[in-house]
């Protein structure tokens, strides 16, 4: 099978494509999925710099969509032929999706649906499964989503033009939240607007604190947070009685800083999100809802959708991998069938 892998760590030049990797075969519970699209994440560059290729040899990625080909031993086989979306595919796992058939667990490749884009499938994953966990931390919100689980509350999405705040903003849209996202330019504005938020406030050319306020008096009931590091202050103002703050991205190791007593009063709470080590039952809760979201059709991707598209042949994964580590606006696929 043509193949995307990686034997040392570095730059994205250490990707290469292969022609004559061996097809894996499914073991007992597991799945093998022909890809049609794979999904880029800043996780997958991070770990192609830093984290030593299980085996020897890795094939990067971690979401992707496509069709089950074949089951191992104790997976129903009714389960072949039918449309999937991967995720966690190249954790702690050799085989990922920048591939054209990838082996993962059959909890890991779950029904897509006939009306859902294999695009779509692609880049729900890690962003969604991200964006879901984000939502429902905390004592003022459910631990599931559904139409109308959020209704009379609050959500900050900080970054909403980026791949986990326009996630946290059509699922918290889908749960009936009234949403505020942040982003730095009208471009990203037009863009967090298209994917459903209720307010935008350009933090270059607002006050984040007053025009939250004017929303919010009371304060706001999540905050979905991508910079920690640089929104601290801003967060503690804006936190509302019994609400929380999700971390999911580290600002590249920077350290937060928060008022304690300020924090004290409304029994906030700061959390800290990463999607691979979150509990297990949270994950399939996840796993779930963003299933059932599009089902209903709740989730797009696309200009549209506030999430623009960058898709890559297989071939050009390595620039695949640079367009998400230059911080390219949107979302970044591989076409692997290309």
């Amino acid at each position: 099978m043509r193949a995307i892998t990686y034997t040392e760590n570095g730059r994205p030049e250490v990707l290469r494509l292969t022609t004559d990797s061996p097809t894996p075969d499914p073991g007992p519970g597991e799945v093998l999925v022909r890809l049609a699209v794979a999904g880029v994440n800043p996780t997958d560059w991070k770990a192609r710099q830093g984290t030593p290729p299980a085996g020897g040899l890795q094939v990067p990625g971690q979401d992707g969509a496509g069709t089950v080909e074949a089951v191992g031993q104790g997976v129903d086989p009714a389960v072949v032929g039918q449309r999937v979306w991967v995720w966690e595919a190249a954790w702690q796992r050799p085989h990922g999706t920048a591939a054209e058939y990838t082996v993962v667990p059959a909890r890991q490749a779950v029904l897509l649906g006939p009306e859902a884009s294999a695009e779509l499938g692609a880049a729900l994953g890690i962003p969604f499964l991200t964006a879901h966990r984000c939502l429902t931390l905390g004592e003022s919100v459910p631990e599931r989503l559904d139409p109308g689980a959020l209704t009379g509350r609050t959500v900050l999405v900080q970054g909403g033009a980026g791949a986990v705040g326009n996630a946290a903003i059509q699922l918290a849209r889908w749960a009936d939240a009234t949403v505020i996202a942040t982003v730095s330019s009208p471009r990203k504005a037009q863009l967090a607007a298209a994917a459903g938020a209720s307010h935008v406030v350009d933090y270059r050319q607002q006050d984040v604190v007053a025009e939250v306020r004017r929303v919010a008096p009371r304060g706001v009931d999540t905050i979905v947070e991508v910079s920690a590091a640089r929104n601290a202050a801003v967060d503690a103002q804006v936190i509302g009685m019994h609400g929380s703050v999700a971390m999911y991205a580290d600002d590249g190791g920077a350290e937060v800083t928060i008022p304690v007593r300020a924090q004290m009063g409304p029994n906030a709470r700061w959390n800290f999100v990463l999607v691979y080590t979150e509990p297990q039952r949270a994950k399939a809760l996840g796993v779930e809802d963003v299933t059932a979201a599009v089902l209903d059709g709740a989730v797009r991707v696309g200009e549209d959708a506030g999430l623009p598209l960058h898709v890559f042949p297989l071939e050009r994964t390595a620039e695949a991998h640079r367009a998400v580590e230059d911080g390219a606006v949107g979302k970044v696929l591989i076409d692997v069938t290309a």
